[in-house]
């Protein structure tokens, strides 16, 4: 049988080379890749050994929400109606219980208290999962309305069905209504790390803290961009490539951002940006307004403006 060493035989050097190699200790690097000092930033330790939010238990989260808020569409495809209570109940025990885990590994991650007691958060994060499940009923009836905006808005939506299944405006949103009520909880990383996750699967990125109404919709949505501070009204609808951000990030004392306050747009009820505009600023865009494509907005729009390119 040839071997590999037959076909690409090695030069002198690089035997020589290799056996050096050998007599190198890796000591050294190891120490300083281990190095738990506060200066290392990449290394984490949370302050109780609790082990870090799971990415893996968070996907499977959602995935059960989405069993939950869309059944049929997700997990089983026939979930008769004489069964539906058994199979929700089933579905947000599971939620309940991987929940109340990652909750409590959030609130260990934040925390820098070493005299909390962990059963505190242990409690804490069950109360934390519980008022979310209760949102679980205002968060399905927001959605309902988005998949109407989606199958309304877009001509070639055929049905509400190819909109939950297809559309990454309906992915995006699902995540999003999901995090923000985390987020209003006070829940800490995991809306973020929740955001992130559409963020990669749609290029939709909404940041948890936005506030969006019923009714909304992004068309195409790829490179679409929602500030933290972002408040959008009913009946929004946005294309791709539209970016509502914030035009500057006013400094604090030693130089750094000051976390928090309102930088980005108010967007009123029943308005329409098209593609690639940008609109940056704790600017107002006014009810039934109309923003062309490829705008640069930086103040107030009216109500009932109609914003263009001049040709």
């Amino acid at each position: 049988m040839t071997q590999v060493k037959d076909i690409y035989p090695l030069n002198c050097f690089y035997k020589k080379e290799i056996m050096k190699v050998t007599n190198y200790s890796y000591d050294s690097i190891i120490k300083e890749l281990s190095d738990l000092s506060e200066n290392n930033i990449l290394n984490h330790r949370p302050v109780h050994d609790m082990p870090m939010p799971s990415i893996e238990n968070l996907k499977e989260i959602v995935l059960q929400l989405k069993k939950v808020l869309f059944p049929g569409f997700y997990g089983h495809s026939e979930v008769r109606p004489d069964v539906m209570n058994y199979y929700i109940g089933a579905n947000i025990d599971i939620i309940f219980r991987m929940l109340s885990e990652q909750i409590m590994r959030g609130l260990c991650f934040s925390c820098d208290d070493s005299t909390i007691a962990c059963n505190q958060c242990e409690v804490q994060s069950k109360e934390l999962a519980f008022s979310f499940i209760k949102k679980l009923a205002e968060i399905k009836r927001l959605l309902s309305t988005d998949v109407i905006a989606a199958y309304i808005g877009d001509p070639a939506a055929k049905n509400y069905e190819e909109a939950i299944f297809c559309y990454p405006s309906i992915s995006a949103l699902t995540h999003h209504r999901i995090a923000h009520e985390l987020l209003k909880l006070g829940v800490p990383i995991l809306p973020r790390i929740i955001s992130e996750m559409s963020h990669s699967l749609t290029g939709i990125d909404i940041h948890p803290g936005a506030s969006i109404g019923e009714y909304f919709f992004i068309d195409h949505g790829t490179g679409v961009v929602i500030g933290e501070t972002t408040i959008i009204g009913k009946n929004v609808r946005l294309y791709q490539g539209v970016t509502l951000g914030a035009k500057s990030f006013p400094l604090d004392e030693d130089g750094k951002p000051i976390k928090g306050i309102p930088r980005h747009p108010i967007v009123e009820d029943d308005v329409i940006i098209y593609s690639n505009s940008t609109i940056l600023g704790r600017v107002t865009i006014g009810k039934n307004s109309v923003i062309g494509g490829n705008m640069w907005i930086t103040e107030d729009v009216p109500p009932d403006s109609k914003m263009q390119q001049k040709r």
